[in-house]
């Protein structure tokens, strides 16, 4: 990735007017659109009903990985990633199989993204279990561990509370020299932006308002200085800011599909007043900003997002 550069992230595939037989011909053309337009990434959910704020769980919902190998065959650049996976969803050794298999398949262009997992619904419809807070957040310094050990040796073996490996086979490795990119989603200062210091290579927050983002990327920056990790080392992501906007008409458009505690911390309008915008935040360290198809929701828009990426990079 450019040192900055922006995602494109499909939370839904609802997609008015375009028929079932083409819904994922349709999740293909987003995806090559924003790859045309610059974008450095594109993500998917990994839901298996799809979540509130966005619609209701009885929309379509694509399995993630299926989803991006899909895209992966059909795109050349963009780097292809969940955002993110439950740790509860699957085994973390078979998930670092399935990512390492995404990778091969791209060319080098997988990541993997890996947080808590929270959407308690879905886990009861399926069978999953969801054990308290405390407990998914111990898998998840487990199941990196193990994806980490998965990418990068040969017969790696690990004991823990809940996950083990014995010599486990990962052949082909990835593609990429040290495995893909691992991006921890949430902002927790006690957990997740420890186990972040401790693992990724990438995080990813909401927009929570300038101060409060300067206050979690200290918070990180201290588990890291506990640890002796270079902060920077770490690349600081987020949901966008900034929304793109032709007119007021169009502002409040935009405004109304987000969660109305987010709407206070995103600002709406043309790419050369969110170019504006989005210089307090490359002040503040952060170099990926990640954009929802239901506010770039065809190619067109994607394309002026494009034009925003061309006047901050």
């Amino acid at each position: 990735m450019t040192n900055i550069f922006f995602g494109y992230h499909m939370p839904t595939f609802t997609f008015p007017d375009v028929p079932p037989e083409r819904q994922f011909d349709h999740v293909v053309e987003l995806a090559q659109a924003a790859e045309a337009a610059g974008f450095g990434l594109v993500t998917v959910m990994d839901h298996f009903y799809q979540i509130r704020g966005v619609g209701p769980e009885t929309d379509p919902m694509l399995e993630a990985y299926s989803t991006l190998a899909g895209i992966a065959a059909r795109t050349k650049t963009v780097r292809l990633g969940t955002l993110v996976s439950g740790v509860t969803y699957r085994n973390p050794a078979i998930l670092a199989k399935t990512v390492t298999t995404l990778d091969v398949i791209s060319g080098g262009r997988a990541i993997l993204g890996l947080g808590a997992a929270w959407n308690e619904d879905e886990h009861a419809g399926y069978g999953v279990d969801f054990p308290p807070i405390g407990e998914r957040m111990d898998r998840l310094d487990e199941a990196l561990t193990i994806a980490k050990a998965m990418f990068t040796q040969d017969r790696p073996s690990f004991t823990g509370r809940f996950y083990r490996i014995e010599r486990a086979l990962n052949v082909p490795k990835p593609i990429q020299p040290g495995g893909p990119k691992i991006l921890v989603g949430g902002g927790g200062e006690q957990r997740t932006l420890k186990i972040a210091a401790q693992h990724a290579d990438m995080t990813h927050w909401f927009p929570l308002g300038l101060e409060m983002l300067r206050h979690k990327n200290e918070v990180l920056e201290r588990h890291c200085e506990a640890i002796g990790r270079d902060p920077a080392t770490i690349q600081r992501t987020m949901a966008t800011p900034v929304l793109l906007a032709a007119n007021a008409a169009d502002a409040e458009r935009v405004l109304a599909m987000l969660p109305p505690e987010r709407r206070a911390h995103v600002r709406p309008g043309t790419p050369e007043q969110a170019a504006e915008g989005l210089r307090p935040y490359l002040d503040a360290g952060f170099t990926g900003f990640t954009f929802n198809n239901p506010v770039l929701p065809t190619p067109e828009s994607i394309g002026l997002a494009g034009e925003l990426l061309r006047l901050v990079s």
